[in-house]
């Protein structure tokens, strides 16, 4: 079936640091294009950093530039967003996503998983 799995959220204070991991099915991955979104209460979802899973090559929001890293381990058919510098404007819903082939701007995301929930306290 395909599907992606999130998980390494949790509750962090200001400062701190989180890895969000995404594991996605074969035929997801096969999409050769993933990345994170988030979405805080109240405001609306955002692209946070997508990756293409072939070349490596990855993209940021200038939001996270210089905190936030994405990853990928094609032996496992993982994503992993890395997260440093954590302040409370990060608290969000974090979503895996996979573009749908063969692009990868935030546009061509069409895929989600459930999301993970990331809170960063003062």
């Amino acid at each position: 079936a395909q599907q992606l799995e999130e998980s390494g959220g949790g509750s962090v204070q200001v400062g701190g640091s989180l890895r969000l991991s995404c594991r996605a099915s074969e035929s997801i991955y096969s999409r050769q294009c993933l990345g994170w979104f988030r979405q805080g209460v109240g405001k609306q979802r955002e692209g946070v950093a997508t990756i293409r899973t072939t070349t490596g090559s990855t993209w940021e929001a200038y939001s996270v530039k210089g905190r936030f890293t994405i990853s990928r381990d094609n032996a496992k058919n993982t994503v992993y967003l890395h997260m440093n510098s954590l302040t409370p404007g990060d608290t969000a819903t974090y979503y895996c996503a996979a573009a749908q082939w063969p692009r990868c701007t935030v546009e061509d995301f069409n895929y989600w998983g459930q999301g993970t929930q990331v809170t960063v306290s003062p």
